[in-house]
């Protein structure tokens, strides 16, 4: 698990990731701070990690990365972590488009 704060290569992280899931990355994005989490076994566990570096609960998403489709699809918008109820979000998917596309510019900012 690592966070991302500069531009990284997606391909390199993929290579070098510790949890072997065939297809994809789970990553957690600060909204706020503009930063990722990357490759951890679940999503809490990104979360956790991002929180000990100072992160705020409320600005935390949870998201898949599939490294393989660079570009229109590469993430699913869907973790445990994002069911927040007094966030307006009761979903496992981020349902607000404002927050997906911040994720989606941070993440493709972050990861290439």
């Amino acid at each position: 698990m690592q966070i991302i704060t500069q531009p990284a290569s997606l391909q390199s992280l993929w290579e070098s990731r510790e949890h072997d899931y065939t297809e994809m990355m789970k990553i957690v994005v600060d909204v706020a701070e503009e930063i990722l989490a990357i490759d951890g076994d679940m999503h809490a566990d990104l979360e956790r990690l991002l929180l000990e570096s100072g992160s705020s609960q409320q600005n935390l998403w949870g998201a898949n990365v599939y490294p393989d489709k660079l570009g229109g699809d590469f993430l699913e918008f869907t973790s445990f972590i994002n069911i927040r109820p007094s966030q307006g979000n009761r979903s496992m998917e981020v349902l607000d488009p404002g927050i997906r596309d911040q994720m989606a510019q941070i993440t493709k900012n972050l990861l290439r």
